[in-house]
Parts: C-alpha cells; sequence; structure tokens
C-alpha cells in the first residue's frame, strides 16, 4: 500500500505578486503623474484668467468707438414725419 502523505511540489500559500513591477517604480509613476496633474491644472488656471482678463479689457467703455447720437431737434422732425 503506497503512503497517504505524499509530498506534493512547494506551492506558496498566497500569491501576493499580481504585478512583476516593483511597488516602488509604481510609487514613482503614480507621484509623477499626480504631480504633473496638478502643475497642468494650475497652468490652466491661469490661462483662462488671462484670457478673461483680456476680454474684460477688450470691453472696457474707454475703447468702444464713439457713438453720434442725434440731436433732439433731429428727433423731433422724424417724429413730425412719422406722424404726419
Amino acid at each position: 500500500m503506497p503512503p497517504t502523505n505524499q509530498q506534493s511540489s512547494p506551492k506558496p500559500a498566497s500569491n501576493l505578486d499580481l504585478f512583476p513591477i516593483p511597488q516602488s517604480f509604481l510609487l514613482q509613476i503614480g507621484t509623477a503623474s499626480i504631480l504633473l496633474l496638478l502643475i497642468t491644472g494650475k497652468t490652466t488656471v491661469r490661462a483662462l484668467e488671462a484670457i478673461g482678463e483680456a476680454s474684460e479689457e477688450l470691453f472696457r467703455g474707454d475703447r468702444l468707438p464713439n457713438l453720434d447720437f442725434p440731436d433732439e431737434h433731429e428727433i423731433n422732425q422724424d417724429e413730425k414725419i412719422y406722424t404726419n
């Protein structure tokens, strides 16, 4: 009769090594990507603020052309023409 306690090949109890990439490398990649995201966000905010300030300058009153409004005398003459 063969023995019941046969030795099987040694297997690890749990396979916690899901990625063959070292954890320190993953941490470095994650840190660099988050820093890049923060820098990009700050740059985008600054660019949008600059565009907003430029658009405000565009619509300031001192840069708009002067419009010639008709005098009251001309307005009264026009009203007489339309009412007759």
